[in-house]
């Protein structure tokens, strides 16, 4: 199976201007490859794909002005075009938007497949590089194991990284016979049907007022000044550090939920949309619900776990975890409530985080279907097509 060790390393003066010309020229082939597939189609409308625009790096090679392409690895270079390739796959299928142009203050990165480095004695010589990457070894790569593509990566805050894709073995973890629901919120980040909490972290809070005043600073900079880049570099070592903590505290969460658990259930959100609510758009960003899904389903492949995803419409909250009722509404400011057919006090999202684990457990053994009812609450108002309230 493959997996990624990113480690942190310090290039010397000559390793950093040739990985930064190198990222330069990586970034210059795909913006143009952009501007020549957009081009075609809005003027001839006409698809131009990897192979006309790996063509196109032929001969823009060969042009006077561009004549600096030769003096770095073709390897990254080749694999930007492929980059373009998948954005633009993952654009056709509906999946993300249209690909952007890359910008050079956002740092780059530059991908090396085998015939752009070797590998020797556990160090790593980049192609057109006497010197191997001073990687600093944090942890030890599977025994037996070589990498077979290697990403060096410029963060905006001026941190270098080094991604190695290595093929290992993982080894499962021991089943368990635990299994757990998950409901994802913004005061707890998680209620699980155990019972527990998850408080909320809130990275971006803690480091808003920090984040603010740098900001400030850097726009009182003279735009293409020294100032200027200093206080860029500020206010992306601020991004850095909120980015660090939260991915910190998210690995380790998932790490432990992953462990203790055999079945995981959560919902399958629809994080795009909720984002679009301004007023809670800042908060749910900074929960990072996409991102404790994603963690989840790739470590659950990993050590043999199982992760369920119901519904987004099944009413969770809504329904009673003891009978079974469903409540007309339910606002955001309510957390606790009384079930108006058994009596029962529920606390919101512990509530919800047992009905989804129930939800779950009956799509694994029977895929039941968990979509809400279609009959209204009796009692309620519903309004026709026509616009006019009838009685249920």
């Amino acid at each position: 199976m493959p997996k990624a060790f990113k480690y942190r390393f310090y290039p010397t003066t000559e390793q950093e201007s040739l990985l930064r010309r190198t990222m330069g020229c990586v970034r210059l082939i795909y913006n143009k490859a952009l501007a020549a597939r957009t081009e075609a189609w809005y003027e001839k409308q006409e698809r131009v794909g990897y192979n006309q625009t790996s063509t196109m790096l032929t001969g823009w090679k060969q042009e006077s002005d561009l004549e600096f392409l030769n003096e770095v690895s073709c390897v990254p270079l080749q694999q930007g075009l492929r980059h373009l390739q998948k954005a633009f796959g993952s654009f056709w299928a509906g999946h993300a938007k249209y690909p952007n142009f890359q910008k050079k203050h956002s740092g780059g990165s530059a991908e090396f497949t085998k015939s752009a480095f070797r590998w020797k004695n556990g160090q790593v010589f980049l192609a057109k590089c006497t010197e191997a990457l001073p990687i600093r070894w944090s942890r030890d790569l599977p025994e037996g194991c070589e990498p077979s593509t290697i990403t060096i990566k410029l963060e905006a805050s001026g941190r270098w990284f080094a991604s190695l894709l290595v093929d290992t073995d993982i080894s499962q973890l021991p089943k368990s016979d635990k299994q757990i629901g998950l409901d994802a919120g913004i005061t707890s980040l998680i209620a699980t049907s155990n019972g527990d909490k998850i408080a909320n972290p809130k990275h971006f809070k803690q480091l808003r007022k920090k984040l603010k005043r740098v900001q400030k600073a850097m726009s009182r900079k003279q735009k293409g000044s020294n100032n200027r880049h200093k206080a860029r570099l500020q206010v992306a070592r601020v991004h850095a550090a909120i980015t660090d903590a939260r991915k910190d505290f998210l690995h380790k969460l998932t790490t432990q939920l992953v462990r203790e658990n055999q079945t995981i259930v959560v919902e399958d959100l629809a994080i795009k949309n909720m984002v679009k609510n301004h007023k809670l758009a800042l908060v749910i960003s900074d929960a990072s619900w996409g991102e404790l899904i994603r963690q989840l389903a790739y470590k659950c492949e990993w050590y043999g776990r199982e992760l369920i995803k119901i519904d987004r419409w099944f009413p969770s909250s809504k329904r009673c975890g003891n009978c079974g009722h469903i409540v007309g509404s339910l606002p955001l400011n309510i957390r606790e409530w009384e079930c108006p057919k058994c009596k029962t006090t529920h606390d919101r999202d512990l509530n919800a985080s047992k009905n989804i684990l129930a939800a779950g457990l009956a799509v694994s053994v029977c895929g039941a279907n968990i979509r809400p009812e279609r009959e209204s609450s009796q009692g309620q108002l519903q309004k026709t097509r026509k616009g006019k309230k009838q009685k249920t």
